[in-house]
């Protein structure tokens, strides 16, 4: 007879640990499908990656992992939604820094608490951005622009996919570590606005790293600076952030992650975390993050708990310094 998710991990926990006198991971999986809730649309980073993810669960552990969209309020409906799942194991949510940052700029409508309501199971990637400008602008480096800002305040324009997104975020950021005044110009989307980059009516923006080879190749774009580590191979004679005196800059990369409803037994959140784990480390999944311009991560949960902590600091602190205010 079909034993449930959690009273087979429950029980097998409980019989190793009395085996071998320490706490053990699960080793069963589950018997039944797994959800696994995106709170944006099929086909952005999140879900695509949600997607790489799922596939090698469902590999590795027997039984089919889910990808189900629900877009919508910035992914709050998904996250609200794994919230208040059932916590057996069945229900996840991979996630965005939006589980962070709708609770802090809307405390009173996003109904969950991102710490108290959810157990972090693995931070899957990051996804580095690069900022840019149109060849039209005439500014050449972040300084340049940094030194526009100073001499123009409230001038110099930066697009974003949305109040509150990452890229309103990075470009709040910068203001914050400039001590400069800019006038952020929201969008429905990254597109949208990167067409006003290009067409030299919006002064620069934040933006993934991949999709825009093209554009800097053939000279609708200038990449200012990448916000990775090292200079990225796309753009080799595009300094790094911290090349270019910003080191800060680098922590604006969005990350995704997975998450199970706070009070899903501890052997469930380590067995998925392991098996996350094991699908990030292999170097085919590496690969196909790298083409996405995503960089592998892979932690367990206390350190993803711990990242989750010092990430809402940090975007807490930038959000009342510079005022951003949801839409």
């Amino acid at each position: 007879m079909k034993r449930t998710y959690r009273r087979a991990f429950t029980a097998i926990a409980a019989v190793a640990a009395l085996c071998a006198g320490a706490p053990a991971a699960a080793q069963d999986s589950p018997t039944k499908p797994v959800r696994i809730v995106v709170g944006f649309a099929a086909g952005g980073p999140t879900d695509v990656i949600a997607r790489i993810v799922a596939a090698d669960l469902t590999t590795q552990m027997g039984q089919t992992f889910l990808v189900e969209n629900k877009p919508g309020a910035n992914a709050m409906i998904a996250t609200e939604q794994v919230a208040h799942a059932a916590p057996d194991g069945y229900t996840l949510l991979f996630s965005s820094l939006s589980l962070l940052v709708n609770a802090i700029l809307q405390p009173d409508k996003a109904k969950y608490d991102p710490f108290k309501d959810f157990a972090p199971i693995s931070n899957g990637a990051l996804l580095p951005m690069v900022i840019v400008t149109s060849p039209e602008t005439g500014i050449n480096t972040l300084p340049e622009l940094v030194a526009r800002a100073k001499a123009k305040p409230g001038e110099v324009t930066y697009g974003t996919p949305g109040q509150g997104g990452s890229g309103h975020l990075a470009g709040a950021m910068l203001e914050n570590l400039t001590n400069t005044k800019m006038q952020d110009v929201p969008f429905k989307g990254n597109a949208p606005a990167l067409a006003e980059v290009m067409a030299g009516r919006v002064t620069f923006m934040f933006y993934p790293i991949t999709g825009i080879a093209n554009q800097v190749q053939g000279k609708k774009l200038k990449v200012l600076a990448v916000g990775t580590k090292a200079r990225h191979p796309d753009f080799p004679d595009a300094p790094t952030t911290a090349e270019a005196g910003y080191p800060t800059l680098e922590e604006t990369a969005p990350w995704v992650g997975m998450l199970a409803p706070a009070g899903t037994p501890a052997p469930i959140v380590i067995k998925l975390s392991e098996e996350m784990r094991k699908s990030l480390a292999k170097p085919e999944t590496k690969e196909r993050f790298k083409a996405l311009g995503a960089i592998t991560v892979g932690d367990t949960p206390a350190e993803y708990a711990a990242f989750l902590k010092k990430d809402h600091e940090r975007w807490a602190r930038v959000i009342k310094a510079a005022g951003v205010k949801a839409e």
